[in-house]
């Protein structure tokens, strides 16, 4: 697979190997404690990479984060705008605007023509994605050379919820303790919906199980990792551009032939009062 070869943020390297893509409408609020906590977990990430000893060849990920604004009628785009201009964000932060709404999948779509990473992350705005799960899609999709790792709402796992950095510390009876409480840390779940929304949520996927047979265990979520060329390949066939769009493209990965993991996730539901 060719590699891009780009400058890389922060100065180091030449090559930009994760493009994180959020769209963004009336979100202010947020973006500014998003973009902290995305840097924060991409260098902790780091760290822990170089505290398993790994080799010179699997260097520290560049990254940048593309937001696709549709128009905010609040102070998005300015917050931004200020925010490229802190020196820890300037090279990693990208502002990429819209005319107005067109549509979740078309606003990944439009984030893509100006990724230059060789993998995609997608992430929501609104703080109901933690970007502290980013070094685990990371390391499952190196784990596996997986095409697409999709965050889970549904399927918990304890070997996938284990924080990085409890697999590098010893077999001690403290790490035992620290190992139980990273898991229950990194439990998947839904907070924030009542039991109706739930329950609605759970019959949907329930019945696109029946329907579809996608292989995944949550076909809505939007926290997801491609190999930007899947990603390509696969938007290039795609229908939909609303909600839908999650759906569609993990079917088509699935019956595509394109390798699929899964991670899981906590989901916190946003504050939909600005919408």
């Amino acid at each position: 697979m060719t590699r891009t070869t780009t400058r890389k943020p922060n100065g180091g390297g030449d090559t930009v190997k994760y493009s994180i893509i959020v769209p963004t409408y009336n979100e202010q609020l947020n973006i500014a404690m998003l973009l902290a906590l995305i840097v924060e977990a991409m260098e902790e990430g780091t760290k822990r990479k170089e505290g398993r000893k790994i080799s010179p060849s699997s260097s520290t990920p560049s990254y940048e984060v593309i937001v696709v604004d549709d128009n905010s009628q609040d102070q998005t785009q300015q917050t931004i705008q200020k925010l490229q201009k802190i020196e820890k964000y300037r090279d990693v932060l990208r502002l990429k605007p819209r005319k107005g709404k067109l549509g979740l999948g078309s606003a990944y779509i439009h984030g893509l023509q100006f990724a230059r990473g060789e993998f995609v992350i997608l992430m929501d705005a609104d703080l109901s994605h933690n970007p502290k799960a980013i070094p685990e899609f990371i390391r499952k999709q190196e784990e596996g050379d997986y095409d697409v790792v999709t965050g889970t709402r549904y399927l918990a796992s304890s070997s996938s919820s284990l924080s990085i950095s409890s697999r590098i510390t010893n077999s001690s009876s403290s790490t035992k303790s620290s190992r139980k409480s990273k898991i229950k840390e990194q439990e998947c779940g839904v907070y924030g919906w009542d039991t109706r929304r739930k329950l609605t949520s759970r019959v949907a996927n329930y019945l696109a199980h029946v329907l579809l047979n996608p292989g995944v265990s949550d076909l809505t979520g939007s926290f997801r990792l491609y190999r930007k060329t899947t990603f390509q390949a696969l938007v290039s066939s795609m229908q939909s551009v609303g909600y839908v769009f999650q759906m569609e493209i993990i079917v088509r990965a699935k019956r595509g032939g394109f390798k699929v993991a899964e991670v899981p996730i906590s989901f916190v539901d946003r504050d939909t009062s600005k919408d």
